[in-house]
């Protein structure tokens, strides 16, 4: 029986361990799971971590410089990175440390946990050096080659995938009528109290307008928790202050999204992740436009999509229905998929050429990502198929990200120092703490004097940092 592979997963939030673990499910489907939390303002708390219901074999809470001891200590096949830019950049020079010559490393991927409508260029080219970037649509890798190709970065290791958590049964309309609609909200979108408070308003008079209906308030997180953005201006806070209370048929709710979605009969949304779900299980989706449709809210990324709407239209009993076109081109259409010329070209492009002697590389394998006549398309085919051709290569060479001392000698060294780590990738003096002799006391009182910490922090995001802007604005 072939040897379970190993795989870890550095995650910095709840949202990006679900892309993470899930992602690693469909690279390597039989393997042996470790994740790692990155120590940090957003580290996901066990009740959002249950949430969530992805579960690891170990899971433990590390630095950046801790990470990069521990595979360099411990033999990991696939490593998946689940982090912003900057971190995803700083791992990928401390590999590069940890094997600057061709050697048996681990394979590094990573990608974008949702709907990637800003900073487009930077977040790419601090996500460049990985074996593979993993994109959610066909739209989405030709947007990343352009970067890469237009800063003569080599762009073979961009694959087109899809989202890992889109599935579910398909949607089955429950009468001419929405029955349960549930309003998808987001942390930091958009950011101002009045703004929230007017969309928490409008859900509540929409389920006052409609009392044959139920209307539930999705929340993300609760209050003194932190998620992938800052929320300063919880929902459970604001519906405290609704004038006359949230009606008996609104409510607040948390749970793993995929499990809402299985009642839900229209889905709500300003920009939410949440809406690609919805749009692959076929179920009406609203993208609103009542704050304008603007790139700050993220909903522009829904033009030609069909489901830009108005509280005022979904109050007149308006059901969006997604456009075939455009959920074609993000990924997200329902049903089986075809291949389409992007998936077809990625397939042939090897994103790190293995050392002479080494096993097949991954288009040795493009057979069987290739589905067969009438076969439903595998969006991960093609990727894992380069991952399985790198795990078997005897030797890969040093991952070598666009950024340099060379390209970015002023932006580089402060990303790496932020995670402790030298301008070479190297760990700065001290960002490893030796735990060898240590006794369990003292590593549960710095595990909570870290936890007391951040909660300083969060509340101070939550609670003191508004009043403090609200008395600058006197």
């Amino acid at each position: 029986m072939p040897e379970r592979k190993r795989v870890a997963v550095l995650a910095d939030s709840d949202t990006r361990w679900k892309w993470g673990a899930l992602t690693a499910r469909r690279l390597v489907p039989d393997h042996q799971l470790t994740g790692y939390l990155l120590r940090g303002r957003a580290t996901p708390t066990a009740r959002q971590l249950g949430e969530v219901g992805v579960r690891a074999d170990r899971l433990s809470e590390v630095t950046c410089a801790e990470f990069l001891a521990e595979i360099g200590r411990e033999r990991y096949d696939v490593v998946v990175l689940a982090l912003v830019g900057g971190a995803v950049q700083a791992v990928l020079h401390g590999a590069r440390a940890l094997w600057p010559n061709p050697a048996k490393r681990p394979v590094f991927v990573t990608g974008y946990v949702g709907v990637v409508y800003e900073k487009l260029a930077d977040g790419l080219l601090l996500r460049h050096g990985a074996d593979l970037v993993l994109a959610n649509s066909r739209h989405d890798a030709e947007r990343f080659r352009a970067v890469y190709e237009g800063v003569g970065a080599d762009a073979g290791a961009v694959t087109e995938t899809a989202l890992p958590f889109l599935g579910g049964a398909p949607y089955e309309p429950a009468g001419s009528r929405a029955h349960t609609v549930v309003f998808a909200v987001q942390p930091s979108v958009p950011d101002s109290r009045a703004d929230r408070a007017y969309l928490l308003e409008r859900a509540a008079g929409h389920a006052r307008l409609h009392p044959d209906r139920e209307v539930l308030i999705k929340l993300r997180s609760k209050p003194g928790e932190h998620t992938t953005h800052l929320e300063e201006q919880p929902y459970q806070r604001l519906a405290e202050k609704v004038p006359g209370g949230l009606p008996a048929n609104c409510r607040l709710v948390y749970g793993n999204m995929g499990e809402v979605l299985d009642g839900t009969d229209l889905l709500v949304t300003v920009s939410s992740t949440a809406a690609l779900e919805s749009l692959h299980r076929s179920i009406p989706t609203a993208i609103l436009t009542d704050l304008g449709i603007r790139e700050a809210l993220g909903n522009h990324h829904f033009l030609g999509s069909g489901c830009l709407a108005s509280w005022d239209q979904l109050d007149s009993g308006l059901l969006p229905e997604g456009d075939p076109v455009w959920l074609a081109a993000q990924g997200v259409l329902p049903g089986p998929a075809k291949a389409t010329p992007a998936l077809a070209a990625s397939a042939t492009a090897t994103p790190a050429k293995a050392t002479p002697g080494a096993a097949e590389p991954a288009g040795a394998a493009r057979s069987s990502a290739e589905p067969a006549a009438g076969a439903a398309y595998d969006a991960y085919a093609v990727a894992r198929a380069k991952v399985a051709g790198l795990v078997a290569a005897t030797r890969l060479p040093a991952p070598a990200p666009y950024y340099t001392l060379t390209t970015a000698p002023r932006y580089l060294p402060g990303i790496l120092a932020r995670h402790h780590l030298a301008p070479d990738g190297t760990p700065l003096p001290g960002a490893v703490r030796p735990t060898a002799g240590e006794s369990r006391l003292r590593r549960r009182l710095r595990a909570h004097l870290r936890e007391a910490a951040r909660g300083a922090y969060r509340h101070g995001v939550q609670r003191v940092a508004p009043v403090i802007r609200r008395l600058g604005e006197l």
